[in-house]
């Protein structure tokens, strides 16, 4: 019978995002050990030493505000610390700092635009926030030679758990969550959000049900997943892994579940524990979060403009297409970039565009470098686009020019003269290389003459490499045709 039931995906993702502070969430201890050696970051209170007290870090606190008021989360006046009681090696208290029933926030979303694909119109999958809460990470644990090895430098970097309701509903709209909540996290600039060194953390919780059925089943939960592409495989493995065992008549367990990426295949961990196998109680040596509503003003007037809003007023304000503006608010030092530059320009925003994700984007990757670390300057690429649009430089010299100023850090204007680029005008100077040109190259003369009229961009492009691509292109045309009917 159940062959012929449909079934659908309910996805609900867990994420654990490492803050980027200075320091640790309760102590001293720098937070970013990723180069260092095992166990050198460390000290007697990450380490849980007994008789030792956590200090918390305000820095953190601001951070997950901040990101729990772009999530459009309800940030509370009072919150509590609690401790998670679990006995694995990674945790030397044998407990971790957390919170439970009360919260930094709660509530909030996060819309996904989900694009067209065969079959399917754009729309918008709302992901709802269950939970966002600070706590504490714990440490490292590798596997070698038959041994367990653990690494207590990362037992105390802070940490905001945000946990989703079961709202996604394929492997797709996960990864989309995953893109679009690392974007918001390196927007707001309060993680750097990589995931392949553990700063943001993602377990996926699985289960499947008959499509229109409301209930949820039993669910999986897939742990230690490390990029965005695993996230999408695995879940998309265990969706068809559940409906096998359903129609073969089989029960979901409640397992938690490995994803190995060399083999791509989901292992069996543990049982999946509950809430009341952490036995939850309040932290006795910390005080409660108190938020006055001055206080969370103050920290919520640092909210930038967030990206799918900026996104949305691209298009509108500056009329660009979906795909630039896409693009463009990718983000925040890009989109500023634009918006600087289109304003030095004052010219078709779609200009700036279009030179941006052409040129200045593959200037950026060959250099390592932000938008807001290049020496070309929204200013000097307006002023590169004004010595283009005046006819001073052609538009290969433009192409060329962005690269110059990043390299020199000097005014397109100043090279422009030091180096001789303006644009070639004079009539008798094309024309003697134009005649050049036809007179060293008769066997395509010959072609060009018998119909094969598309020569011409040969021939232009032969003009502006023996000018050093400072002919005028339109005259050089012009002149090769006058001297190839002769």
């Amino acid at each position: 019978m159940s062959e012929s039931v449909e079934y659908e995906a309910i996805i609900g993702l867990e994420t654990h995002i490492q803050l980027n502070t200075t320091t640790k969430i309760f102590c001293a201890c720098k937070a970013d050990s990723w180069n260092d050696p095992p166990n050198t970051n460390i000290c007697p209170i990450c380490s849980g030493l007994p008789g030792v007290l956590p200090v918390l870090n305000e820095a953190s606190v601001e951070k997950a505000v901040l990101l729990a008021a772009a999530m459009g989360a309800e940030v509370r006046e009072l919150s509590f610390f609690d401790r998670k009681n679990y006995f694995y090696p990674d945790l030397p208290k044998g407990y971790q700092i957390s919170q439970f029933d009360q919260s930094l926030a709660h509530g909030g979303y996060l819309d996904l635009p989900m694009p067209a694909a065969s079959g399917r119109e754009p729309y918008i999958r709302r992901v709802t926030i269950h939970k966002l809460h600070l706590e504490e990470d714990a440490g490292k644990t590798k596997n070698a030679n038959g041994r367990r090895y653990i690494d207590f430098n990362r037992c105390g970097v802070p940490l905001v758990e945000m946990v989703t309701g079961p709202d996604l509903r394929s492997a797709d709209e996960a990864a989309q969550y995953l893109i679009r909540l690392r974007q918001l996290l390196r927007w707001l600039g309060i993680s750097e959000a990589d995931m392949e060194k553990g700063h943001l953390r993602c377990d996926a919780n699985v289960s499947i049900r008959p499509v229109g059925a409301t209930y949820l089943n039993p669910k999986t939960e897939i742990k230690n997943v490390n990029s965005i592409e695993n996230v999408r495989d695995a879940i998309a493995h265990e969706i068809e892994r559940q409906i096998r065992e359903v129609k073969a008549g089989h029960r979901i367990e409640a397992w938690t579940l490995e994803w190995d990426e060399t083999t791509a295949e989901l292992r069996k961990m543990r049982s999946k524990e509950t809430e009341a196998d952490y036995r939850y109680f309040r932290e006795p040596d910390l005080l409660p979060i108190r938020l006055t509503p001055e206080r969370r003003q103050e920290l919520l007037s640092r909210l930038p403009e967030l990206p799918l809003q900026r996104r949305q007023r691209f298009m509108e304000q500056y009329g660009l297409p979906e795909y630039d503006a896409e693009i463009l608010t990718g983000d925040r030092h890009l989109s500023e970039y634009f918006e600087q530059a289109v304003q030095a320009y004052g010219g078709d925003p779609k200009k700036v565009s279009n030179y941006l994700m052409n040129d200045v984007l593959r200037l950026m990757g060959e250099s390592s470098l932000s938008a807001d670390k290049l020496r070309l300057t929204p200013a000097y690429l307006a002023s590169i686009l004004k010595l283009v649009d005046s006819g001073t430089i052609n538009t290969s010299t433009g192409k060329s020019l962005l690269w110059k100023v990043q390299e020199s850090g000097r005014a397109p204007q100043v090279i422009v003269e030091q180096e001789g680029l303006a644009k070639v005008s004079d009539d008798a100077a094309i024309r003697e290389v134009a005649q050049k040109v036809v007179q060293n190259n008769p066997k395509e003369v010959e072609t060009y003459r018998a119909g094969k009229e598309t020569l011409i961009g040969w021939f232009v492009g032969q003009v502006m490499r023996e000018m050093r691509g400072k002919a005028d292109p339109t005259l050089a045309r012009k002149i090769l045709e006058e001297e190839l009917k002769k």
